[in-house]
């Protein structure tokens, strides 16, 4: 092997310029990444500006909207409303819960090594759903001013807290975390049944459309003190990119060998998932598909590295969400359609056409 000095430079030759190769490709692939999530960012910013001006309302159009916004024309007293108070509410909201969604999303498929699993599937939307159904048909909360919201956060925390009890049993894995809460969804679901069975025609209605999901809910200040919590859980998230790599490269063995601990790191990641998951659904519903496809569709563009894939899935995650209220919206407008139904309409579809497209990637 030869080699020759330039500068400070050191050009390999013979054996070692594979390597020289590689470390080139992994630089080139690593500028890529990030400028696909920069880009992803930018676009969904972009997106946001433009669904301010997007509504029903015939006073305030597109033009007009990006005039105030500009500061060219003074909004009136109707159009500052429906600015101030409705529409960036609800714009702010669907990029913290899809931020909050998709990374709980992402994190809960790393620790368990499961594609498939989201916050649905293991079992905190349920429990959030039991939380309000006890709120709204037997009137049951610790906090009456916020029955259905504090009720939906602690039982959906509940549920997680039951799920790390079972994980301190030697025998249980990742697997049977999976198992434990399909097996809660599925009492949880029976017990709402049974309490839908006995509930008046107001109070089915009232459970019926908080399932739906919406983000119409929060006011400014609920959405700030969201937005706040969701940007305070996100650094501990990215803390866990490099336990999550050497968990999904090589299994909890492998994990073990670098210094990681499985166990540990999967509590901790399932208690972060479930704080996210529980902060954002207790406010808005059942919104469960950008936790499963965020993650998914994300890991199609990066590629598996968490370091990555994260903040991607935040960012795409915010798009997807931001997309399909807008457009459920401004579809029947004035008529609203729920963003969980959105959801499934706009991303199951082309949910299964990346799949497909892209069946032969690894996850």
């Amino acid at each position: 092997m030869e080699s020759k000095e330039l500068g400070s430079s050191f050009v390999l030759r013979g054996n070692d310029q594979p390597m020289d190769t590689a470390s080139e490709k992994h630089i080139a692939n690593s500028k890529f990444q990030i400028s696909m999530i920069v880009a992803l960012f930018i676009v969904t910013l972009f997106f946001a500006l433009l669904s301010m001006g997007l509504g029903s309302s015939s006073n305030l159009d597109m033009t007009e909207t990006m005039r105030i916004l500009l500061g060219l024309d003074e909004a009136d007293d109707l159009q500052s409303d429906i600015l101030w108070k409705l529409r960036l509410p609800r714009i702010l909201m669907a990029i913290f819960s899809g931020v909050a969604l998709a990374t709980a999303g992402a994190l809960m498929q790393g620790c368990l090594g499961n594609p498939l699993v989201s916050p649905l599937t293991l079992g905190v939307a349920s429990g959030a759903a039991l939380g309000a159904a006890f709120a709204i048909i037997l009137d049951f909360s610790v906090f009456p001013d916020l029955a259905i919201v504090a009720n939906s956060f602690l039982f959906s925390l509940l549920v997680v807290g039951v799920i790390i009890q079972l994980g301190k049993m030697r025998s249980i894995s990742a697997e049977s975390y999976i198992l434990v809460g399909i097996a809660i969804t599925f009492i949880a679901g029976a017990i709402v049944s049974t309490m839908q069975y006995f509930a008046t025609d107001a109070q089915l209605s009232q459970l019926t459309h908080w399932s739906f999901g919406s983000l119409s809910r929060p006011t400014l200040s609920n959405v700030i003190w969201i937005g706040a919590c969701v940007a305070s859980l996100l650094p501990l998230a990215m803390l866990w990119s490099w336990d999550l790599n050497a968990m999904s490269l090589g299994g909890d063995d492998f994990a073990i060998s670098t210094g990681v601990n499985p166990e540990s790191t999967r509590k901790n990641i399932l208690v972060l998932s479930a704080l996210m998951t529980s902060i954002v659904i207790s406010f808005t519903g059942l919104i469960g598909f950008v936790g499963l496809a965020a993650p998914h569709m994300s890991r199609l563009i990066i590629g598996n590295d968490y370091r990555k894939l994260i903040p991607c899935s935040a960012v795409f995650g915010a798009f997807l969400m931001l997309f399909a209220d807008t457009t459920g919206r401004i579809l029947f407008a004035p008529v609203v359609i729920p963003v969980g139904i959105m959801l499934s309409i706009i991303g199951g579809p082309l949910f299964m056409y990346l799949l497909l497209k892209n069946r032969g990637a690894r996850f």
